[in-house]
């Protein structure tokens, strides 16, 4: 666990301001590695790539592997420090400095003569910061557990971030679980000076929408660009690489092997589950490149062992239960003696490889028919003929309608679990009263629509970067590895490989209805085809399926269960049903929202009641 600390202008008396900053940096895994404090202000860093600089007035703290472009800074950070060189960006440039700097990062800089503060955090938002305004100034932290240690802020539970939780199964950025307290969308920050505070971005991909391309030059391009996002990945300690048998991983440990000039070290997890273990094909990549690989099956036991650590390890509440096989994979990793594991993630959400994007080209079809003919005839005959219902074509017809009348990005949640019965059967009047049931479209809509993209791919494409991968996958993996003790890194996520991504057509992308195109012609001969060919599946979790075996999970969950019954959230009907609908329909779809459920009550249990 590692990252940054600090605050502006919340006034501390005598030694209790030095007290605060070591509580805040505790949060962090342990002791500051550097601190500054005084009256009014204090900065921390506590990680192995991180560094704190203060010339005069001005301070500053960088976490992460950042790097810089600009020959001056990049010589000032090589020989002092990469605080240092955002302290002298910061000096020419202000706030404008943030488009220097690039990498991996999360940073803060501070000015005490005019009492200003800037964080933010990288392009892709692989780091994390959270902040809260306070009555005279702004806290800050890595964690949302760091910025409460400050005592000008208040914990208390947002119910409005119960219900994202429950909406997303995580809380979407920029709220939080507490009220009050704040987190950092990809490449934003925020900005307090003069007494006011302000957010905005400094970057956003430069898109292109047009169809013209040549395949032959921009394979090229790709290959020697995927080439050195995994070179310059590595450093001096032992390297791994996750490897489910995806496109992605199979592609970061094929390449791994290939620049390391030896058998990437390769971790795998299965499941002795039927539709959920891809191990097989892990093993068909490990062949293809000549890996060493390590597996590992989790087990029932391993899940019961795993669910409270994970609870407690996250700063808000996470019902990605894919949360799991990851932290087994990144302690089996630790245990083999690797330092740093490569992950694959962000390949589909840059490429184009999410089943959703295809099926929303079906449904973007029915704008192209003549608003007459929509009108006049197809809505009108599928609303009221009779017999409709009875029959599975017109059915069908009429499903399709319906769902191609959404506009995007509502329509990509009609599958939302929490859509399946009207909100008044799921949560209590009380619990309905105090939150507004559609600030998590209102959240997608904002970043669908906040990009210069016209294409409806690349939108999509940017909102999975904020919303499947930096509040949900990046969140997971980042955090599982920390507390197996490993540093995650993201080669697909290089910003100069995202940037090469964001000027592909977007039928290089999702061509027809084929997903990531031009990914796998441009690695055709590199990748397994039956790797390249298979379905896409996931890294799931068996959790449905095996409560209904496992007695100690059963118990587990319906412990939880009871136990959130009495929180006044959700309606003790609801709770029944789906119990029922978990034991006699479907148990994989179901477990996952009482896996949702459970994570929330155990998070609640430690960072709740506990600490009250």
């Amino acid at each position: 666990m590692s990252g940054l600390c600090g605050w502006l202008g919340a006034a501390l008396a005598g030694e209790q301001a030095g007290i605060t900053l070591s509580t805040m940096a505790a949060t962090l895994g342990g002791q500051a590695n550097s601190s500054v404090v005084g009256p009014e202000h204090g900065l921390a860093v506590a990680a192995s790539h991180a560094s704190l600089h203060q010339e005069g007035t001005l301070l500053a703290v960088v976490a992460g592997n950042s790097r810089w472009l600009n020959d001056e800074f990049r010589l000032v950070a090589q020989q002092t420090s990469p605080a240092a060189a955002l302290v002298a960006a910061y000096r020419k440039r202000g706030a404008d400095c943030l488009r220097e700097i690039h990498g991996s990062f999360s940073l803060a800089v501070v000015d005490t003569a005019t009492r200003t503060a800037l964080v933010a955090v990288d392009r892709m938002g692989t780091q994390r910061l959270c902040f809260a305004p306070s009555a005279n100034g702004l806290v800050f932290g890595t964690h949302c557990d760091t910025v409460l240690k400050h005592p000008a802020i208040t914990r208390s539970i947002d119910p409005q971030g119960i219900f994202n939780y429950l909406y997303a199964h995580m809380v979407p950025a920029p709220g939080t679980i507490y009220q009050g307290v704040e987190k950092l969308l990809p490449a934003q920050y925020a900005l307090l000076r003069d007494g006011k505070l302000t957010r905005g971005f400094y970057w956003e991909a430069e898109w292109e929408d047009g169809e013209s391309a040549d395949f032959t030059h921009k394979a090229e391009e790709f290959q020697g660009l995927l080439d050195q996002c995994v070179r310059e990945a590595l450093d001096e300690r032992p390297a791994g690489a996750f490897l489910s048998g995806g496109t992605d991983s199979s592609t970061v440990s094929g390449m791994l092997t290939l620049v390391s000039g030896k058998p990437a070290e390769t971790f795998s997890i299965g499941f002795d589950a039927k539709g959920y273990d891809e191990i097989e094909y892990a093993r068909i990549a490990a062949r293809q490149f000549g890996t060493h690989p390590h597996e590992y099956y989790v087990t029932p036991d391993d899940v019961v062992r795993a669910i409270p650590l994970i609870a407690r390890a996250y700063d808000e509440p996470f019902g990605n239960a894919s949360a799991v096989p990851t932290y087994y994979c990144a302690l089996k990793a630790k245990e083999a003696g690797i330092d740093v594991m490569l992950a694959g993630d962000g390949g589909d959400e840059i490429f184009g490889g999410n089943t959703r994007y295809a099926k929303q080209k079906v449904f973007e079809l029915y704008g192209r028919v003549p608003r007459l003919l929509r009108k006049s005839l197809i809505e009108p005959l599928l609303t009221h003929l009779p017999g409709v219902e009875s029959f599975a074509p017109t059915r069908k017809a009429k499903s399709y309608v319906q769902q191609a009348l959404i506009p995007l990005p509502d329509r990509l949640e009609s599958y939302n679990y929490l859509h399946r019965d009207p909100f008044d059967t799921i949560f209590t009047p009380a619990f309905l009263s105090s939150i507004d049931i559609g600030q998590p479209a209102t959240i997608q809509r904002d970043v669908y629509f906040r990009t210069q993209a016209q294409s409806p791919i690349n939108r999509m494409l940017h909102l999975d970067w904020k919303q499947t991968l930096a509040d949900s996958d990046l969140t997971k993996v980042r955090r599982m590895c920390e507390i197996a003790g490993v540093e995650a890194r993201y080669p697909l996520l290089d910003e100069r490989m995202v940037a090469f991504a964001a000027k592909l057509p977007p039928s290089y992308k999702v061509r027809g209805y084929k997903l990531r195109w031009f990914f796998k012609e441009a690695l055709k001969d590199f990748l397994p085809q039956a790797i390249l060919t298979k379905s896409k599946q996931g890294f799931g979790l068996p959790f449905g399926l095996w409560m209904q075996t496992h007695p100690a999970l059963f118990e587990l969950a319906h412990d939880n269960l009871r136990a959130f019954r009495t929180r006044g959230y959700v309606r003790d009907d609801y709770m029944d049903r789906l119990i029922t609908a978990h034991q006699t329909e479907h148990a994989s779809y179901y477990g996952v929202m009482i896996w949702v459920i459970m994570m929330l009550e155990q998070w609640l249990q430690f960072h709740v009641d506990q600490s009250t």
